[in-house]
């Protein structure tokens, strides 16, 4: 079987945690060429990933090596920025930042484009478990969907819920937003990619109700989905550890992007 050439745009946490998932455990017929990473992060990449693969700054240098499929690890600017070019060299684009995909023209723009250039758009989804079952709801027809997503108080620092909440002091699970996954992915851009993946998978960004708590006593990120439609209703909750570098994010963030490249499954694919 021929090997499909791999590009990795992103050297932060979840990049990472990629790279290192990677070296312990390579994936069958897949190979990291290139990764695409930030000025002052080339020499730890370097230094990670040794000889034979590029490192670079330059999108252009980067997309020079033909990679077949390219991983969005670095935050919805990085899909904004880089979605056209990776789509008109025909690469499928895996997206970690979802809820890039909120601004209705830039995903109507990315997806016409993927359409003419033979590209394509993929969501991984191992990180929140429901998703198939929220896909065969939306074909009965869907009514409703709820996401609430539950993050010890740390996670939300940094964010705009630090100027209406002092989230130190919580003593007790705090509702720090209510909305729509568009505005979630609007105000909340480093949290709520899995409520986007939600909004993907079922009614869109405007009519996904999205619920955001900060919990003093979580032990760590837990999200849940309840959907209803057509006589059915699906509630499913996962829970898991934050990230050890990034408590925005859970561990399994990285892992869903290796679990789709090893079986092929496990995504949503936009077109």
């Amino acid at each position: 079987m021929q090997e499909t050439s791999v590009g990795l745009i992103g050297f932060g946490s979840i990049g990472r945690a990629i790279i290192d998932s990677w070296s312990r455990a390579p994936i069958r017929n897949h190979r990291i060429q290139a990764v695409l990473v930030r000025s002052h992060q080339v020499e730890d990449a370097k230094d990670a990933l040794g000889k034979g693969v590029v490192v670079t700054t330059d999108i252009f240098e980067f997309l020079c090596v033909r990679p077949c499929l390219v991983i969005e690890a670095a935050g919805h600017t990085a899909v904004t920025q880089h979605a056209a070019d990776v789509l008109k060299a025909g690469a499928k684009f895996v997206i970690l930042s979802a809820g890039a995909l909120a601004n209705d023209p830039f995903r109507e723009d990315i997806l016409a484009l993927a359409a003419r250039s033979g590209g394509q758009i993929v969501i991984p989804v191992g990180a929140i478990a429901g998703i198939d079952g929220l896909l065969a709801l939306r074909r009965l027809g869907l009514s409703h969907v709820r996401y609430t997503s539950t993050k010890p108080p740390v996670s939300w620092r940094g964010t705009v819920a630090e100027q209406q909440f002092d989230l130190d002091s919580l003593t007790k699970p705090t509702t720090i937003f209510r909305g729509n996954a568009a505005e979630a992915a609007h105000f909340f851009p480093k949290n709520a990619n899995l409520a986007a993946t939600v909004a993907v998978a079922g009614l869109g960004f405007r009519d996904t109700e999205v619920e955001l708590v900060a919990d003093p006593s979580a032990p760590g990120n837990s999200g849940r989905i309840e959907a209803s439609g057509a006589g059915s209703r699906l509630e499913v909750t996962v829970a898991g550890e934050q990230s050890a570098s990034n408590p925005k994010t859970s561990s399994i963030t990285g892992l869903s992007v290796l679990s789709y490249l090893e079986n092929e499954t496990n995504c949503l694919s936009l077109r």
